[in-house]
Parts: structure tokens; C-alpha cells; sequence
């Protein structure tokens, strides 16, 4: 599983639309190889037609869409976006951190779901998530 690695993480991220901060997101994971173009494109699809129930918490978007619709392995990038985003949800918006999530099978969704939560859990973890200018600001959280 890659989760929050190096090379899928980036920081002052510049994205003005939901969609961008998206496609970013899982474009990291695409040019990783964890993850298909068309897998991107689902994400992006599935937040136009479902709306911003992927906002999961205060300032937090998780951006995913279905196994089949191109995951290699389970993975979970994360942006953080230099200017917020209102992505619609107005109780958590707007959005600052952007984890784009890719899983294989539910079994594997589960496992980085729960990776995730725990990370999310802690109030000070995602302040220093929330305030990190390079990856190396955030290694010791992500375990």
C-alpha cells in the first residue's frame, strides 16, 4: 500500500476549481503508476454527479471512485492547496488537504480508510498537515 509517500504529496498546490484540486491530486497517483488516467477522470466524474460528499471533515476532501475503473494498488496521495477551495459542502468547506484514494478491493478500502482516519483523528497531525511546507514537515505523522 502507498500511503502519503514523497513522491505523492505536494505542497502550495495551486487549484482554483474543485475539479483541478482533484485531478492534481490523482494525477500524482496516475504518473506513479498506482493508479489509471481514466481512474482520475472517474474521481472528477463522480464528484460532479454526486456532489461534495467527499468532503469528509472540516477543510478535508477525499476525491475516489470504483476498483474497476483503473487501480493497480491501494494508494492515497495528498495535496495541500495554497488557497482554499469551496467544493460545496458548506459545513466543511472550504477544502484545504486533498487525499486522492485508490483501492483495489474493499478489503484494501478498509485498510486505507482506517490508515486515513487515524491520521485524521489527531487534531494535531492535521494542524501540522494543514500548515506543512515540505514533505519533510510531515514524515514522522505518516506511519
Amino acid at each position: 500500500m502507498k500511503f502519503i509517500e514523497e513522491n505523492i504529496t505536494a505542497f502550495n498546490v495551486q487549484a482554483t476549481t474543485p475539479e483541478e484540486a482533484i485531478r492534481v491530486a490523482g494525477n500524482l497517483l496516475a504518473d506513479s503508476g498506482y493508479v489509471e488516467k481514466q481512474y482520475v477522470e472517474a474521481m472528477v466524474e463522480s464528484f460532479q454527479t454526486n456532489g461534495p460528499y467527499i468532503v469528509i471533515a472540516p477543510h478535508i476532501a477525499m476525491p475516489h471512485a470504483r476498483p474497476e475503473d483503473g487501480v493497480h494498488e491501494a494508494c492515497t496521495s495528498m495535496i495541500q492547496l495554497e488557497t482554499p477551495i469551496t467544493f460545496g459542502s458548506t459545513p466543511n468547506d472550504p477544502v484545504k488537504l486533498v487525499f486522492a484514494l485508490g483501492a483495489s478491493d474493499s478489503e484494501e478500502h478498509l485498510e486505507v480508510l482506517k490508515k486515513l482516519m487515524n491520521l485524521l483523528g489527531d487534531k494535531e497531525a492535521v494542524e501540522q498537515l494543514f500548515s506543512a511546507s515540505s514533505y519533510e514537515n510531515i514524515r514522522e505523522l505518516i506511519v
